[in-house]
């Protein structure tokens, strides 16, 4: 049983952000102080990637662990209607690695920051995760997910 009314939950919800997060915000800004010039929003991409970097011809997603099931302590399913919660986000799980494969397929290289490798860390943790993933575009490193803090 849910604590609050449906309506309420329903202005919580509406109040979730699917692009600019704060999390991507701070991805975008450090790219960008150490010299990488990207795209934003993926249009024509399949699944739309966060940042696109033509020149290298990588796609960062940056993912909430909630909508997107990373296995990890920021993701635990909800209590109230858990069989609706379970089919959204394994969905929303299968739609990444199907869209994740089409992009390899294309040509495409894949990184994908996780929420909880940012969230609650130092400024200085948060950087040096940013310059790794850098580092890794730059080397043009190996597809998939980004390596967890």
């Amino acid at each position: 049983m849910d604590i609050i009314s449906p309506e309420q939950r329903s202005a919580l919800m509406s109040r979730i952000r699917g692009k600019d997060t704060k999390i991507e915000l701070e991805v975008r800004r450090g790219l960008h102080a150490l010299g990488f010039r990207y795209r934003l929003g993926g249009a024509g991409l399949p699944g739309r990637p966060d940042i696109v970097l033509p020149k290298y011809r990588t796609v960062v997603f940056v993912h909430g662990c909630f909508w997107h099931r990373h296995d990890c302590h920021l993701f635990r399913l909800p209590k109230t209607r858990p069989e609706f919660w379970r089919t959204k986000i394994d969905a929303n799980a299968e739609r990444d690695r199907r869209k994740e494969a089409e992009l390899i397929a294309t040509g495409w290289r894949v990184e994908t920051i996780w929420e909880c490798q940012l969230r609650g860390l130092s400024t200085d943790a948060r950087s040096a995760v940013i310059i790794e993933l850098a580092e890794r575009i730059r080397k043009g490193g190996s597809n998939g997910e980004a390596g967890v803090a």
